[in-house]
């Protein structure tokens, strides 16, 4: 692994190279933070599938993406004396070291579950109106039903067992099953997310991150689909022109794959 000095000057050869950017290439000189908003977000999701791939060489491609952005949005914060990257950097130390008095001061705390109460405490202190108010508006709905269950269960708002949230998630199928019952559907939509939200904080309790889950499900599901249309191709035969029972012999084949 590189030393202090060697990261101090890769991240001083970053910058430098920013600065060149900005000046001399049309492309860079031309960007907003608004026009990297969008590129920002695919990188942060690219970055998400290397780690959840655990492929490490991408992560490390993937994390100097990030790092460019923020290194960009700095330089651009600068051009009007708003801020430099280091007004970022000292933002960010200064906040994690008034987060964790159980470091830099003489709190003490018994586990984790009691660092993450402390931390929802002192945002209120530091003028937060609601514990919710940090959950990004733009958050994909599933990360932020997640967020949000976890920020309310910080402060208290929680069920005490998990047989109590699998209880709740079997009543909102239920309720749901009315709703579809009496085909009314504005209130299947509703039931519907009722029953995802409750799903979602059931994960929670398990401890499944509900994104990483369903992504794995997204990729398995992926890759055994592309087995049977790689089966379709040797037989010369459309996907669509397979019978049921062809497919559901190939799809069988590809859960036996690793």
């Amino acid at each position: 692994m590189n030393s202090r000095k060697d990261q101090l000057q890769a991240i001083d050869r970053l910058l430098t190279i920013m600065d060149e950017l900005r000046t001399e290439c049309p492309w860079d000189k031309k960007q907003t933070m608004q026009t990297l908003r969008h590129l920002t977000i695919e990188e942060t999701y690219e970055l998400g599938d290397a780690i959840l791939d655990n492929d490490l060489v991408e992560v490390k491609k993937e994390l100097g993406d990030l790092l460019l952005h923020i290194i960009f949005y700095s330089k651009i914060g600068s051009e009007t004396n708003g801020f430099d990257i280091a007004d970022v950097a000292n933002e960010i130390c200064d906040k994690l070291i008034h987060r964790h008095p159980h470091i830099y001061s003489d709190i003490k705390v018994k586990d984790e579950e009691e660092v993450k109460q402390n931390w929802e405490k002192l945002k209120l202190k530091e003028g937060k109106i609601s514990v919710l108010e940090g959950v990004p508006k733009s958050l994909p709905a599933l990360v932020k039903a997640s967020r949000i269950q976890d920020k309310v269960a910080a402060v208290g708002f929680d069920w005490e067992e998990p047989q109590q949230v699998f209880e709740k998630v079997q009543e909102e199928l239920a309720e749901l099953q009315e709703e579809i019952n009496a085909n009314n559907h504005d209130k299947i939509e509703s039931e519907f997310g009722d029953v995802l939200f409750s799903i979602i904080n059931y994960a929670r309790f398990l401890k499944v991150n509900p994104e990483d889950a369903l992504e794995r499900t997204n990729k398995k599901f992926i890759n055994r689909f592309q087995y049977l249309e790689s089966k379709a191709k040797e037989m010369g035969k459309p996907l669509g022109e397979m019978t049921l029972s062809e497919m559901d012999m190939y799809w069988e084949e590809a859960k036996k794959q690793k």
